[in-house]
């Protein structure tokens, strides 16, 4: 998946993200961004998991939205 564009569109899948995990604040989202490495530990952050288990969730979310055709 390219993080460019979600990057770049952020404000198009902030929602997504925010649906997908709702302890992160508006703060948080704002600060993410669209970087897969803020993503990654802001997950960390809030739901107390380590580095491997928010990778995991992020690559479900990544597959879910190429389902979706939302990113290639």
């Amino acid at each position: 998946m390219n993080w460019d564009v979600i990057e770049g569109n952020w404000k198009q899948y902030k929602g997504s993200v925010q649906q997908k995990w709702g302890k992160l604040s508006d703060d948080h989202i704002e600060i993410i961004a669209g970087k897969r490495l803020q993503l990654l530990g802001k997950i960390q952050e809030a739901y107390g998991v380590n580095e491997d288990e928010a990778e995991k969730q992020i690559k479900a979310f990544e597959k879910n939205q190429k389902e979706y055709g939302l990113v290639n």
